[in-house]
């Protein structure tokens, strides 16, 4: 049977075509144009469906989902919003807020490091020198997709990562902090540990610094990165810490 208007077909059928609009068309266009796709667009079945046709969720996912729209979204902005964090642009997008000793420097990794790090598609790493050598970004929450009232209303977990390294031969200092700012760059939150100290003769192995920022007030609207140190024992050059593959992600990670 010939079918004249399109809403004459059955819903499961107009909710397997919505499944393959983008997201924003759906909700910035076809939910206006009448009250039953308004009313099929606004179904947990189309946002649970969306996610599994992504992969963000597999066939057998058990997990509560609070709202699936906006976990749709979520999963779908979910990347390292950090740009460049693995100097493989050299110091492009970083800051270089304070630059002493010899200043800060982009090493390659050597075969025996790469073998260490976890991640095999890390290559350099940034390095700094013997007087303290400190970069930042900052993220611009909008400017990547994260508008107000996602940021306000749902409040997603924000994780921070950081990787660092001290050289064998020179003990060195390591600091990160970071702070959730306001749009008048106010800090909201911050995580800043006790900045590590490596020893001499270390084992040079490769740690892993991270934190979650969860249940933070409204109003966050950037996200203020900075890392580096400073060798302990003042050599010329670049023995203070390593550092590479930092990221900042929000929202649910992938199953």
């Amino acid at each position: 049977m010939a079918v004249g208007n399109i809403n004459e077909l059955p819903e499961n059928i107009l909710l397997e075509l919505f499944t393959h609009v983008p997201a924003r068309q759906l909700l910035l266009r076809c939910r206006l144009v009448c009250s039953l796709w308004r009313d099929l667009i606004d179904l947990v079945t189309l946002w649970k469906r969306k996610c599994l046709r992504e992969g963000f969720i597999t066939e057998d996912w058990d997990q509560p989902v609070a709202d699936w729209k906006v976990f749709y979204f979520l999963r779908s902005l979910r990347r390292n919003l950090l740009h460049n964090p693995c100097a493989e642009e050299g110091f492009e997008f970083w800051s270089l807020d304070v630059n002493g000793g010899d200043e800060w420097k982009v090493e390659d990794l050597s075969k025996d490091q790469r073998k260490e790090f976890p991640n095999d598609q890390v290559k350099k790493y940034f390095v700094t020198s013997y007087y303290t050598c400190l970069k930042s970004q900052v993220v611009d929450l909008k400017a990547e997709g994260y508008w107000e009232e996602l940021m306000d209303t749902t409040r997603p977990d924000i994780e921070v990562k950081d990787w660092f390294a001290a050289r064998p031969d020179c003990g060195s200092k390591y600091q990160l902090c970071v702070q959730l700012l306001s749009s008048a760059h106010a800090p909201l939150g911050t995580f800043q540990p006790d900045p590590a100290m490596i020893q001499q003769k270390s084992d040079a192995k490769w740690r892993e610094v991270s934190h979650t920022f969860s249940n933070y007030p409204p109003g966050v609207r950037y996200i203020w990165f900075q890392h580096g140190g400073v060798d302990t024992h003042y050599w010329a050059g670049w023995y203070g810490p390593r550092v590479t593959n930092s990221s900042i992600t929000i929202g649910p990670s992938l199953p």
